[in-house]
């Protein structure tokens, strides 16, 4: 049995069914449905303005929802909020902390407000589980932001929450300060945590032991990461060779193909009917100069599909 499948067996953390939330005439969340198992890490993925925070503040009881019921860490969404928050760590979008302030001080004071006890061991716990001992006396303001997104996340498990609801955490961060930080996310995950992470990033979305697929408020799709593309029943050729930018060009005004995507010195060609497909490339196959190759539709192709059936609830 795979630790994906134990994990779905067990009383889920997240049971939300039928979420909405409405601003003036626009419905920013539209019938969201959710269920999370214990210590997955579980991936948002879309556009900005998709809903996804408001989602995730309904999730922990930060907003209510004009509509929808279900439980977060077995406490109603609607009539137990306050309990809920007690046991979820929230890192909002931009860095909330206090920029005046040192590491230690911030965490000290994230502490102080919790009511915490054993304040100091568990300020010099944090310090040393994410790596941010040396830099205890450094300026909050002073830091990057693979920094300062450490800093946050230290500031989130001060008070051991059950469950951590990340708001697009990587934004502004390095490649490599967005690798430990995963591997950060991972560990937590191994130990029990469950996390929501909203992103818009494609691929951090395959980090995720599950993925929601959000566009303008409703939900498009979700499941196992590894599973979405196959569901959705997408085709996918990747080309190589010379003159891929004219190629391009064609096979975009080809019947039968939905979408080309440069990757790197490659385009990937998809379309939703495999016949359509393999015959609107075919003139181009006997083409020696290019190299064609079937291969497994990504999340970018599955995501770029789905959104082609979705109404901009701005208009």
């Amino acid at each position: 049995m795979t630790p994906q499948s134990t994990r779905a067996e067990q009383t889920p953390v997240i049971d939300v069914r039928g979420l909405t939330k409405i601003y003036g005439q626009r419905t920013v969340v539209d019938h969201f449905d959710l269920l999370v198992p214990k210590g997955a890490v579980y991936g948002f993925l879309g556009p900005n303005g998709s809903g996804k925070t408001t989602t995730l503040r309904m999730i922990c009881g930060l907003l209510k929802p004009e509509g929808g019921a279900g439980t977060c860490l077995g406490w109603d969404v609607i009539e137990q909020s306050d309990r809920i928050k007690t046991q979820v760590g929230y890192m909002t979008q931009r860095f909330s902390l206090w920029e005046d302030l040192t590491i230690a001080e911030n965490l000290d004071f994230v502490a102080r407000m919790y009511g915490l006890d054993n304040r100091k061991d568990r300020v010099k716990r944090a310090l040393k589980s994410l790596g941010l001992y040396e830099r205890k006396n450094q300026l909050a303001g002073t830091l990057s932001g693979g920094w300062k997104q450490r800093l946050a996340l230290s500031a989130c498990m001060l008070h051991e929450p059950k469950l951590l609801l990340l708001d697009e955490p990587t934004a502004g961060v390095d490649p490599k300060a967005r690798r430990e930080f995963w591997e950060t996310i991972h560990d937590l995950s191994d130990q029990g945590v469950t996390i929501l992470v909203s992103t818009h990033y494609m691929d951090e979305a395959v980090q995720c032991d599950f993925i929601a697929y959000i566009a303008y408020g409703k939900k498009l799709i979700d499941g196992p990461s590894g599973e979405i593309a196959s569901k959705i029943g997408l085709s996918t050729w990747k080309v190589e060779g010379p003159g891929l930018g004219a190629l391009s060009k064609a096979l975009k005004a080809t019947p039968g193909v939905e979408q080309v995507a440069r990757f790197g010195t490659s385009l990937h060609v998809s379309g939703p009917d495999q016949i359509a497909l393999e015959a609107a490339i075919a003139p181009w196959r006997d083409h020696k100069e290019l190299v064609w190759t079937p291969i497994t539709s990504g999340l970018e192709e599955a995501f770029i599909h789905l959104m082609k059936e979705v109404k901009d609830n701005f208009a």
